[in-house]
């Protein structure tokens, strides 16, 4: 029975929505992980910091956008311990402080008082040579907290109260606030008086919550009051409720659990739409949009007229073409989906180019290809000196080079998730902060990302943001793998065939019916890349103007080291030994998906040789 228990508690961690079973007496006997981060028992987060307590001398840094009300009951009294302010605050101000805890010196405080006419309530200090600033967006209704390069924000519907410490001693940083700090008795109020915090990240310090009332890990709000009566019997259920619960919204479900009739416990199910409503009012504005675009495109023939990049007949690439051209008319962000060389790289061009922005900056950024340490350099930039080997004239980003144009980033799935929340940041608010800069960019950019990979088990399995991924997929556009649409073989061959002709300077030349069967009777699992590089040794291969079935080289998918050394005669020493190399590595890099950390491994080479040989041979998704 003990572990049957066990297996239903991974069971219910799987699920996308929070889950909580407590009997009639308020205790829980179950509390999935997704209502542990809803709640904030515990926190996915890039920074670390141990539990600890705030010690004398400690730098303390607060954001507060209406006092009194979701803080901790913080007053002028709790506050005092940062030392002494000129300024005095009322309830529901707004207020932002920077001292050092147990000190008798001066605190630093501004206030602004409700109805606040500013959008944004913004100040900076420094301490230990460290640039700080605390800002209240009204408007946008969030809190940050920057210390150099660490962004510590939270949003909020009604009110909320944000703090970082930084050690007196060294500046480091020893705690930040979160949403879920009343659960774990850490708002402002409560965090002065007691002084003790738990850790987070890797350091989290897990809340025991089975075998716990209900009470002592939530405040009695109207969900939790509801939740009790319910377990009860002393109230009937509910379904697809919205409520705010730790400045998210949520849409909850309560379900009274009966045995032989009679109310023996309750279950609430929560579900997190914070995000997802951003989104889908998104998507909703896009689709409208899109609406309007299909009845300007009049029929399918424009489109069709318009992208003739993507070539082929078949019915999914008529669609493809109708999709892509919608697509390209909206500012919306795209998400392109599809194995690795059915050309997302094309089709996000095509999007572009064909778009009201054409003549605006398209900025190509493979992920993948840069080593991480600098890949946020890269897309951000830098100011002078902001790190060792930095210019001294400073850097701009990608982000901010594609300003009011198009940011394609490709295999953004390779991105790390430390990285994942600025890039969130910056798609979301338009604005960012360069490395070693206390200044925002504002850009203007439309994203298109693309990837290999499956977000969606990506996201499971904790690799990437469920928001991040919300974020990037307001048009999702699928592109199908070439064994799906073999008819467009010949359609593909007619268009590439010439231009690799031109492009190594050679007559043309044509296929023989034998050869283009060979091709279509092959899966294709390198895709149209895979395609290209076949067609370009057909051409090497064959001394007359027609190329004969035996001139390519497929091998009905198996690799063959003595066939492609003898086919390759024709070719210098050194020019053989690159087109095995190349081709060695598309079939690694098709036979893992695209999963280039295992093509690594399985070539036995280092990121960045493995890269540089990617860029010689002009290999890419």
């Amino acid at each position: 029975m003990d572990n049957f228990k066990l297996d239903s508690h991974r069971i219910t961690d799987m699920v996308s929505e929070g889950l909580i079973l407590i009997d009639q007496a308020g205790v829980i006997q179950l509390y999935n992980q997704k209502a542990k981060e809803i709640f904030g028992v515990v926190y996915q987060h890039q920074f670390d910091h141990s539990r600890g307590t705030i010690n004398p001398g400690d730098f303390i840094i607060i954001a507060d956008n209406s006092v009194g009300i979701d803080d901790g009951k913080l007053d002028e009294q709790k506050l005092s311990c940062l030392g002494n302010f000129e300024e005095k605050f009322q309830e529901k101000d707004a207020i932002i402080a920077f001292g050092q805890f147990g000190t008798e010196g001066k605190g630093s405080l501004t206030k602004r008082t409700p109805p606040y006419k500013q959008d944004i309530f913004k100040e900076q200090r420094e301490f230990k040579n460290l640039k700080i600033s605390a800002s209240i967006d009204f408007k946008k209704q969030r809190i940050e907290i920057a210390v150099d390069q660490m962004i510590f924000v939270l949003p909020y519907e009604k009110a909320i109260g944000h703090m970082v410490v930084l050690d007196g001693e060294n500046g480091a940083l020893k705690f930040y606030q979160e949403r879920g700090y009343s659960a774990r008795n850490e708002s402002i109020g409560q965090l002065l008086i007691s002084r003790t915090f738990r850790g987070k990240g890797v350091k989290e310090d897990h809340l025991k919550v089975l075998g716990e009332h209900i009470l002592t890990i939530h405040d009695h709000s109207a969900v939790i009051k509801d939740f009790l009566n319910c377990s009860k019997g002393e109230q009937s259920g509910y379904e697809n409720r919205f409520a705010e619960i730790n400045g998210r919204q949520t849409k909850c479900t309560l379900i009274p659990v009966r045995a032989q009739k009679k109310v023996v416990a309750a279950a609430l199910k929560v579900e997190d739409i914070t995000e997802i409503r951003s989104v889908v009012k998104e998507r909703d504005d896009a689709l409208r949009h899109l609406e309007i675009i299909e009845k300007e495109l009049k029929n399918d023939s424009l489109a069709e007229q318009t992208f003739l990049k993507i070539i082929g007949d078949s019915t999914v690439i008529r669609q493809l073409r109708i999709l892509v051209a919608k697509a390209s008319k909206s500012s919306s962000n795209v998400l392109l989906l599809g194995e690795s060389g059915t050309g997302k790289t094309m089709i996000a061009r095509s999007i572009h180019d064909g778009g009201d922005f054409f003549d605006k900056p398209f900025i190509h950024v493979n992920c993948g290809s840069i080593p991480e340490n600098l890949l946020e350099s890269e897309l951000f930039g830098y100011e002078k000196g902001a790190f060792s080997g930095a210019s001294t004239k400073g850097k701009k980003g990608y982000f901010e080079m594609a300003n009011g144009g198009t940011l394609f980033l490709d295999e953004i799935g390779e991105i790390p998730l430390n990285l994942q929340v600025k890039l969130l940041h910056a798609i979301q608010h338009k604005e960012f902060y360069p490395i070693g800069s206390d200044r925002t960019v504002e850009v203007d950019v439309r994203i298109i990302a693309a990837t290999n990979r499956n977000l969606e088990k990506e996201m499971k399995e904790g690799n990437f943001r469920e928001d991040l991924y919300y974020r990037i997929n307001v048009i999702p556009i699928w592109l199908p793998p070439l064994r799906d649409r073999k008819e467009d073989i010949s359609s593909l061959v007619r268009s590439i065939l010439p231009r690799v002709c031109r492009e190594k300077k050679m007559n043309e030349k044509h296929l023989t019916a034998e050869a283009l069967t060979k091709m279509m009777d092959y899966e294709w699992p390198g895709n149209i890349r895979e395609l290209e590089n076949i067609l370009e040794r057909a051409l090497l291969l064959s001394e007359g103007s027609i190329i004969h079935s035996e001139h390519i080289m497929i091998n009905n998918g198996t690799f063959n080291f003595e066939q492609e050394q003898k086919t390759l005669r024709t070719e210098t020493l050194k020019g053989s030994t690159k087109a095995f190399e190349k081709s060695l590595i598309i079939k690694v890099l098709d036979e893992v998906e695209g999963d280039r950390k295992k093509a690594m491994a399985i070539l036995e080479v280092g990121k960045t040789q493995f890269y540089k040989k990617l860029k010689d041979y002009d290999i890419e998704s």
